[in-house]
């Protein structure tokens, strides 16, 4: 076979990109306060802002939304969503809701309280704000080389195992779960390996603790492992994912990323423990147990979604994806997560802009320059996100400063990801006039939403 990996599907419905000018995106910039959030999103030539809910669905995808019941109880489109969720996870209790953060502050709500800690290998943005918002310490315990973008190690995304140990044993009685992120989003969509996952249960059921997982990438970590992980080649994803959950107690997913929806998540649940608290807080928030947040199309199309996911073919494609831009960016000699994660590539700011101080948020610098250079929209992942203004006015600062390039599934082809590299060298050969940002507005929480912008003088 050639050595081209080609998408494993043909185009079936098309959607018009708006080509804009570089000046009209500065204006375009200015009126958002230099937020890419606020941005249009028909202002945008390349929407890699997130691969949560932004991909295609397929035909047979489209199909089962006809099949959905809207019956409020029990509907069939329950039961389908149901039974394969089950094949997958092994686990008896399904909660749907209508996005992963949903599932976080439902069960969150149910199993915290204020001032216990939540250990992980990296808590992401809605994960880490839910978990404050209730006045739970969300520690991360990533091992060091998860902290060092140019370092090569097979599974970053690994908690730090003897560090989890010590928590445990220091503050033990504050931990009410410990987690797991697969992938782990915030450290450049690292996966974990199996052996990390199946000691990091072993050591918090040892303290009488319960593993929940974060698995709204679930699939992409199946992947890496049978590739990388020597004993897993000759498994099949989802055989490999199916050990994943065997080790877990419960977990929250985003079905938006891996369940190849555009909208749902869901909370899994191996025993009755949070069942019935989880439940009722569901009807109060979301809706009745058996469609949570979701119409029963929605379901059935995360049904097909969740094993369409669990493709092989599909999933080298995915993985493949960003290894081919990583390759573009090493050659232009531009910092990265290495290696590429399964669902974006991250690029690390510091080598684009060294000479810009952290006060100047230089990842939020790099991708407003992203997006007026090119019309290509990513997201910070660093100071803004993860840095906090406290209440003397001071700031906290993140320990990596990362532009997420996320890509939606099923959406772009190779010809969209040569031009962002060409854009990212643009980009790279003006970097002495990029302008680094301060912010005027914040909010308390999940700042990089909203918070506006003006440009350092």
């Amino acid at each position: 076979m050639p050595k081209t990996l080609i998408e494993p599907f043909r185009i079936k419905s098309i959607e018009p990109i708006r080509v804009t000018t570089r000046e009209q995106r500065q204006g375009f910039l200015e009126e958002a306060h230099l937020n890419v959030f606020n941005l249009r999103a028909e202002d945008v030539l390349l929407d890699w802002l997130t691969d949560s809910g932004t991909g295609a669905m397929s035909a047979e995808q489209w199909a089962a939304i006809m099949r959905g019941d809207e019956s409020y109880a029990g509907a069939p489109s329950f039961f389908r969503l149901q039974a394969v969720v089950r094949e997958i996870t092994g686990m008896a209790h399904l909660i749907p809701t209508h996005q992963g953060r949903a599932a976080e502050k439902i069960l969150f709500t149910s199993a915290c309280k204020s001032g216990q800690i939540v250990p992980n290998n990296c808590h992401f943005d809605t994960t880490r704000a839910n978990l404050e918002y209730l006045g739970v310490d969300a520690r991360d315990l990533v091992i060091s080389e998860g902290l060092q973008p140019a370092t090569i190690h097979p599974f970053k995304g690994n908690i730090d195992l003897a560090r989890l140990e010590a928590l445990l044993k220091a503050e033990g009685e504050r931990i009410p779960f410990g987690m797991l992120t697969v992938t782990n989003n915030t450290g450049g969509g690292q996966p974990v390996s199996m052996a990390n996952i199946r000691a990091c249960s072993e050591l918090l059921h040892a303290y009488g603790k319960p593993l929940v997982m974060d698995v709204c990438r679930f699939a992409e970590n199946a992947m890496f492992i049978k590739l990388r992980e020597p004993g897993f080649e000759h498994l099949s994803p989802l055989e490999i994912a199916q050990q994943m959950f065997s080790y877990a107690d419960a977990a929250t997913m985003s079905a938006k990323k891996d369940g190849m929806v555009n909208i749902g998540g869901f909370i899994v649940l191996r025993k009755d423990e949070w069942l019935e608290r989880v439940r009722q807080l569901l009807i109060l928030w979301e809706g009745y147990p058996t469609y949570g947040g979701l119409a029963g199309r929605d379901l059935d199309a995360l049904a097909v979604g969740l094993k369409e996911g669990l493709n092989e073919d599909y999933l080298r494609y995915r993985l493949r994806t960003a290894e081919y831009l990583g390759e573009k960016l090493e050659a232009l000699g531009i910092g990265f997560v290495k290696p590429t994660g399964g669902h974006a590539v991250y690029i690390d700011a510091r080598t684009v802009l060294p000479d810009m101080p952290r006060e100047h948020y230089p990842a939020w610098a790099l991708c407003n320059a992203l997006y007026i250079e090119g019309g290509i929209r990513g997201v910070e992942v660093g100071s803004v996100m993860f840095g906090k203004r406290l209440d003397d006015g001071s700031e906290t600062y993140h320990s990596m400063e990362l532009v997420r390039l996320a890509f939606p599934r099923r959406m772009y082809t190779q010809s969209h990801f040569d031009y962002a590299a060409e854009v990212i060298a643009e980009v790279k050969a003006a970097a002495s006039s990029i302008r680094g940002v301060r912010i005027v507005k914040q909010p308390k929480q999940l700042r990089h939403f909203t918070s506006e912008f003006a440009w350092v003088d």
